[in-house]
């Protein structure tokens, strides 16, 4: 899967989908520390275990850097940025039972509008699985020649699912 190159500066409004979310009891906003086990452990039972490593060193950075949608007490999905490198997005992922309700745009826009306010102009989407989303939704564009990129030579566990 290649990375894909998004224009910061040039980012879509997020505040229309917030508030389309909101209207449905849908909450996008910045973990807390305190959610830490809760989050990662339903990413590792939603998607993988090497998500939730992802998502734990999220939590290790200041801000922390993984945003939650949420409904009530019920986790959605969760989005990562600054985890193998401080300009990367990603992890993201949606729950099967809240994918096509926007809930991945919102997610994915307040992840990159993060890393916008830390002051970075473009951001890689590392190893994007839907490219055609982030085309469509942010612009984002193919880095040639970019698989396996920064992932080149990194150490897997052989166990994780």
């Amino acid at each position: 899967m290649p990375d894909l190159l998004v224009k910061l500066y040039d980012l879509p409004e997020s505040a229309a989908v917030l508030e389309r979310l909101q209207g449905t009891g849908i909450a996008i906003r910045r973990a807390l520390a305190v959610e830490k086990t809760t989050i990662t452990e339903w990413v590792c039972e939603h998607f993988s275990k090497g998500w939730s490593r992802e998502c734990e060193i999220a939590f290790a950075r200041q801000p922390v850097g993984c945003i939650i949608a949420a409904q009530g007490d019920t986790l959605c999905g969760f989005a990562c940025h600054g985890i193998l490198c401080p300009d990367f997005f990603g992890p993201i992922g949606v729950a099967a039972e809240w994918q096509k309700r926007d809930v991945g745009t919102a997610l994915l826009l307040a992840g990159l509008h993060a890393l916008r306010a830390q002051g970075y102009a473009y951001a890689i989407i590392g190893w994007a699985g839907p490219v055609a989303f982030f085309e469509r939704t942010v612009g984002a564009t193919i880095i040639e020649n970019s698989e396996p990129g920064p992932y080149r030579g990194i150490l897997r566990d052989t166990k994780t699912k």
